[in-house]
């Protein structure tokens, strides 16, 4: 028929990472310059019934962000993806399931240290799309004084929550992380975060 096939996108992934469900893929050997990707996804509440994603057709981009377009957080959705060049068209490659209630991995999240005269203020602000902003996400903090193995635990604080230290018995270089936690099945927690560190100076006189 001397029809042209485009090689198709390789390395099909959906992967949850930094609180995101995302779909990865890498271009197929030989693809064109031109080459434009388009995405769909189908979950396991209507199977075979592939919905497409605006804002990941004919994208240049080789990966696609899906996690506000998932109609149904608690179900497991795969993706698809082919390549489009001209009136050619490669043949749709799908990923495995993944549901975003199990599958999410957390990110650490940011820690603002606000210091007042006998008192840290601290909050996490966590980097959350929208739409799954509602889930009850936390944050553990941890509190040592620089080169002890000491650490004060904060554990199960609410997102929006502030945690206040009393840093009035406290005098010397301080420092605080955090990691985001989350209840599914299983208790999920990120890594730590990088420490932030505050020099206390006691205001007795």
């Amino acid at each position: 028929s001397g029809h042209v096939q485009l090689p198709p996108p390789q390395n099909v992934t959906l992967l949850s990472k930094d609180f995101d469900m995302i779909l990865t893929w890498t271009p197929g050997e030989g693809s064109p310059p031109d080459v434009t990707y388009t995405v769909r996804y189908e979950s396991q509440e209507r199977m075979d019934k592939w919905i497409k994603v605006p804002h990941c057709k004919n994208t240049r981009s080789t990966s696609c962000n899906l996690t506000c377009v998932l109609p149904n957080f608690f179900v497991k959705v795969r993706a698809r993806v082919k390549a489009v060049s001209g009136r050619f068209q490669s043949p749709w490659i799908e990923s495995q399931f993944k549901e975003y209630y199990l599958d999410v991995e957390l990110a650490p999240p940011v820690l603002n240290v606000n210091v007042k005269k006998n008192l840290i203020h601290v909050n996490a602000s966590f980097p959350l799309a929208t739409c799954v902003e509602s889930f009850s996400w936390m944050y553990d903090l941890n509190l040592w004084e620089a080169g002890s193995e000491d650490k004060k635990q904060y554990e199960g604080i609410f997102r929006k929550n502030t945690v206040t230290i009393d840093t009035t018995a406290l005098r010397g270089n301080y420092c605080l992380t955090a990691r985001s936690s989350f209840q599914s099945i299983d208790f999920k927690r990120s890594k730590f975060s990088q420490p932030v560190c505050v020099l206390l100076l006691n205001h007795k006189g």
